[in-house]
């Protein structure tokens, strides 16, 4: 499709993530500014881009960003005193399992050292790994194969989920929690905390990487049955519930996520009904919320801007449910009917939080400033969200 054809969001979409090849050094002679999170958007986005234009411009950028983010977070810093792949592999070896130790996160100040200690302040500057960070970009690799029909990507992607699984784990496998933040090599928990939503992120993302496997799929399935089995007794009997958009957000998009995979993952459709039930409860608490009369110095644009991609995602949600044959349909959801049904009114608001940050003299404020190439980047996904949410 010629840039005629595409829609004003898809055109935005495009000058967005044209500025973002630029300015990380992914398009550009620049030096290259590589966050792991970001990056898992991005190659969505240009797969997306690939899709709606047809220009294989795209698609290359796509796979260019995923050899450059390797290249320099599967590797140890330049300010380490260790130095190659994080996995201890050989160069050879370590090119072809660029995952076998998981990826940094990318952060301005080298991890804390085992005999510093831990300031909480200090430690959002350091790198290191996050287990949800991890999940994205198995997401993206994900994406890549599904696009490219290239196994190596979604081999990777296994790679990686088995050996987050694994080092996340707190003591003895299924015993409910994963460490918030580990140790470059994953040796040690940086941050012994844990995140509300990581089991449940890695759950679905890895249902779907099992679920959507190349020839033979069992084979895949039997390698992700140890990660699979570990992170479905974290989800059981939980509660998702959050205030927080961006969690909202993530909330929405893993509950279509699941609807999508959960014909084929049992342990899915166990706690289906639950998932659905707190995201619609969390979308209703953070869309009336009083966030949306703030002013732009007051918001954060990347938090907000992962509740309107869920929002995106929970369109497709509804559309499902409505449509019959469709993977909603055989689901007894009872009174979670109603309330997909009743999602109609909140879905304006993704338009009016896209709306709001493509005003130029909003993303003048420290918030976009400070996180520009984040905001910039989940703007342009929500603008055109078919990249990462798939087909």
């Amino acid at each position: 499709m010629g840039a005629v054809g595409l829609s004003s969001r898809h055109r935005a979409a495009i000058e967005l993530m044209e500025r973002f090849a630029t300015s990380t050094g992914v398009a550009s002679a620049g030096p290259p500014r590589r966050y792991l999170w970001t990056d898992a958007f991005a190659v969505c986005n240009y797969l997306g881009l690939h899709v709606a234009t047809g220009q294989s411009r795209y698609r290359r950028l796509a796979l260019d960003l995923v050899t450059r983010v390797h290249d320099v977070l599967g590797r140890h810093r330049a300010d380490d005193p260790r130095s190659g792949w994080i996995s201890g592999l050989t160069e050879e070896e370590g090119r072809l399992h660029p995952t076998a130790c998981g990826l940094r996160i990318g952060k301005p100040r080298p991890e804390r050292r085992p005999e510093e200690p831990y300031d909480p302040a200090a430690e959002w500057d350091r790198d290191g790994q996050y287990f949800h960070y991890l999940t994205r970009w198995m997401h993206a690799l994900h994406r890549v194969w599904q696009v490219t029909r290239d196994e190596v990507y979604h081999g990777w992607a296994v790679e990686l989920a088995r050996v987050a699984a694994h080092r996340f784990s707190s003591g003895a496998v299924g015993n409910g929690r994963l460490y918030w933040k580990m140790s470059i090599d994953l040796s040690r928990p940086l941050v012994a905390s844990s995140g509300v939503h990581d089991p449940l992120d890695g759950f679905v993302t890895v249902s779907g990487l099992a679920a959507d496997a190349p020839a033979p799929a069992r084979t895949t399935a039997e390698r992700l049955a140890p990660s699979l089995g570990s992170l479905a007794r974290m989800c059981r009997a939980r509660t998702w519930i959050t205030d927080d958009p961006l969690g909202a957000g993530s909330l929405l998009v893993d509950a279509y996520r699941s609807v999508r995979w959960e014909q084929g993952q049992p342990g899915l459709r166990e706690i289906l009904p639950s998932l659905l039930n707190d995201a619609l409860k969390s979308m209703e608490v953070v869309a009336n919320s009083g966030v949306w009369r703030q002013s732009a110095e007051r918001r954060l644009a990347f938090r907000e801007l992962g509740f309107s991609i869920g929002i995106r995602a929970a369109q497709r949600l509804v559309g499902g449910y409505a449509a019959p044959g469709t993977a909603l349909e055989h689901l007894e959801l009872g009174p979670l009917q109603d309330e997909l049904q009743a999602f109609a009114p909140y879905e304006a608001l993704a338009g009016e939080i896209e709306r709001f940050w493509m005003d130029p003299g909003h993303r003048r404020a420290a918030g976009w400033s400070a996180h520009r190439e984040i905001s910039r980047v989940m703007l342009a996904t929500s603008l055109g969200p078919e990249g990462y949410l798939g087909p």
